[in-house]
């Protein structure tokens, strides 16, 4: 069972945060062997979405409200513990971020830039592909839109 927490920046414990950017470094730098800076000065901008199990975040999003990030309200830094992927916590997730969006930023039109390869998880979230695909930090991504 995942336990879902929602909580700003200056909500956030140290070990909360300490645990989070251990996941999205563990995932986006050495599992996907890329290089860049992901703690990058909007951290504490956004909304942080936890999944956590026997006390250890094992899932993680970041949100912003529009105008931020982009027009559109944002989801980013989507990121799951690879030892726990095979279940399906990325919807769970995913799904409460959708929902936070809505509760804290009361909208449901939504922008990512997600890694192409995850298309089709996006997709089945109600996200469609917009514009054509660009790298971004040498991965292939596309713009997806979420508007109900």
């Amino acid at each position: 069972m995942l336990n879902i927490k929602v909580k700003s920046f200056k909500e956030l414990t140290l070990q909360e945060l300490y645990n989070l950017l251990q996941l999205r470094s563990e995932v986006f730098v050495v599992e996907q062997d890329c290089v860049y800076q992901d703690i990058d000065g909007k951290d504490k901008n956004a909304l942080h979405v936890l999944g956590i199990k026997n006390n250890k975040v094992i899932a993680y999003t970041r949100i912003f409200k529009p105008g931020f990030y982009f027009e559109e309200a944002s989801i980013g830094r989507v990121v799951v513990a690879k030892n726990e992927r095979q279940f399906k916590y990325g919807y769970d997730v995913m799904n409460a971020s959708i929902d936070a969006i809505k509760y804290y930023y009361n909208t449901s039109l939504i922008k990512i830039s997600a890694q192409v390869y995850l298309k089709t998880f996006y997709n089945n979230l109600d996200f469609k592909e917009i514009g054509e695909e660009y790298l971004e930090d040498n991965i292939p991504h596309i713009a997806m839109i979420k508007a109900k």
